[in-house]
């Protein structure tokens, strides 16, 4: 079976509570057919799983869930695979690769890319009390006001959540998701944008 559809079907809490059980993790590593952005396009996908939004975080009631990707796409294709056909809260997933700053407030997830690294408090200053759940692997990332980092640790990825910049937003994070982090504590960026 192909690795992210394996890693979708099971489930992040599913895949963690197995690895804690058989003492392994599965490495981002080639070699074993999981690259570090399959695994991570894995976690976006569950993000959407774990995280609850307020109503007014989307359009209609059964307006999709968006995961917009600011800067140099570091997933390609692995990232449509994860989520093609997949319903999370009876809403379609949706991948959306943005262009502009305006184009993030559209979206429910924006995974930061690295090369967005030296814009990155402007970014969060258009997402500021937003609802949406910003991901990043941006060294130091939530402790700059970013919700969730991505960090790749001896081939491994870790995630560190930072709970307050996610309630500054209106979401809430599931305590299991917040559990298998390391958590920051810092504020959340102000807004950039006049109301």
């Amino acid at each position: 079976m192909n690795p992210p559809i394996l890693i979708r079907r099971l489930g992040l809490l599913g895949l963690v509570c197995l690895w804690l059980a058989n003492g392994w993790a599965v490495a981002a590593d080639p070699g074993n057919g999981v690259s570090e952005y399959q695994l991570k396009a894995a976690y976006l996908y569950n993000f959407t799983k774990f995280t609850d939004w307020p109503a007014n975080a989307f359009a209609t009631t059964n307006a999709p869930i968006i995961i917009g990707i600011i800067g140099e796409d570091p997933f390609g294709p692995p990232l449509d695979e994860t989520v093609r056909g997949e319903l999370v809260n009876h809403r379609p997933l949706r991948i959306k690769r943005l262009g502009t700053d305006a184009e993030l407030r559209g979206c429910q997830v924006v995974f930061i890319s690295r090369s967005e690294a030296d814009r990155l408090p402007a970014v969060l200053g258009v997402l500021a009390g937003r609802p949406v759940l910003t991901v990043s692997d941006i060294n130091g990332f939530a402790q700059r006001g970013g919700m969730v980092n991505l960090r790749l640790v001896s081939k491994s990825v870790k995630m560190e959540v930072n709970p307050m910049a996610a309630k500054a937003a209106g979401l809430k994070i599931s305590s299991k998701l917040l559990q298998l982090a390391a958590i920051v504590e810092t504020a959340a960026p102000t807004s950039t944008l006049k109301p």
